[in-house]
């Protein structure tokens, strides 16, 4: 039995929760699976998951077993990427997360960018509105929008992101344009189900208090896309990411509105594992990326004409460690 395989298929379970989604992601058919599985166990002469008809869980052996494994697969990857020059030479696979939108309007130019300039690298962007695990997903870096939790993850600041309100014109024009909040409840509304509540939104003041005001959603859509869509058709007004909506706001097809009301802007970072060396693929791509994207975040805020009344916190220019 390879010890090493049996435990790479181990963790690929865990990780993807069934034998199934484990064999498709070693791309190894599922009785080879169940096998591994068993030849290891039977090593070990333990059960390390129990099996039921509708989820896995692991023994407590299981568990102990299994972070043992992961240290000494990463120790074995660690050892390969060193033999093979991954810390001597900008070269390798890099995988990297982001939002869907945000991925396609700034980090899509970015990694083209980067591979232009890196030929021996090549780049796995991986875009979704989920937060995911570094380390278990084995992406090198993420980008985050949104304040960071403690862990044991580097966080580099490239700039801030707001929510804005916005309409079209010819909406304006026919329902006028609300003044304070509490004009809300009198006005169409398309909501984005990925953001927040479809009946209401919440707003924070520079002290960080919360208001939740209520909304009447005449149209909920399940993409930020369709939701500034119907806003230019006039459905409604909408509520979104300022990045989102940049394009639509600078031609003119929406407008902004409460601007006052804003809630603050929230900090957008690369983040990225904090242990160990990193390999020079992702130590390039990082000290690429931060400035790439830090001039096209402060040129959407210049172009979205932010009043000075209330700006935006500062882009911390260095890196920090998120606690752990």
């Amino acid at each position: 039995m390879d010890r090493l395989e049996a435990m790479s298929v181990f963790a690929a379970i865990v990780d993807g929760g069934s034998l199934s989604a484990a064999g498709r992601h070693l791309n190894v058919p599922l009785a080879t699976v169940s096998r591994k599985l068993a030849d290891l166990e039977a090593h070990l002469k333990t059960r390390l998951i129990t099996r039921s008809t509708r989820k896995l869980v692991l023994t407590d052996a299981g568990r102990d077993y299994l972070d043992a494994c992961r240290q000494i697969l990463e120790q074995v990857d660690e050892a390969e990427r060193a033999a093979s020059g991954a810390y001597a030479n900008v070269k390798g696979r890099l995988v990297v997360a982001a939002p869907i939108v945000f991925g396609r309007l700034h980090v899509v130019p970015v990694a083209a960018a980067f591979l232009e300039a890196n030929p021996e690298v090549d780049i796995q962007l991986r875009l979704g509105d989920r937060n995911v695990n570094l380390i278990e997903e084995h992406v090198d870096v993420a980008l985050r929008i949104g304040a960071l939790p403690d862990s044991n993850l580097v966080a580099t600041q490239v700039g801030t992101i707001g929510r804005v309100v916005c309409a079209s014109p010819v909406y304006l024009k026919r329902f006028g344009r609300p003044q304070s909040l509490d004009d809300l409840a009198a006005h169409r509304c398309v909501t984005f189900d990925g953001l927040e509540a479809p009946n209401g939104w919440t707003f924070a003041d520079a002290a960080g208090q919360k208001r939740q005001v209520r909304v009447r959603s005449r149209m909920a859509v399940s993409t930020a896309d369709a939701a500034i869509e119907a806003a230019v058709l006039g459905v409604g007004l909408t509520r979104v990411l300022s990045y989102q909506v940049a394009a639509a706001l600078q031609d003119g097809r929406l407008v902004r509105v409460l601007v006052d009301q804003e809630s603050p802007a929230v900090p957008a970072s690369l983040i990225y594992p904090g242990q160990g060396r990193l390999p020079m693929k992702t130590r390039a791509f990082i000290d690429f990326a931060v400035g790439c994207l830090r001039d096209r975040l402060s040129a959407l805020d210049t172009a979205s004409a932010r009043r000075p009344s209330q700006p935006t916190a500062p882009v911390q220019r260095g890196r920090r460690r998120l606690k752990g």
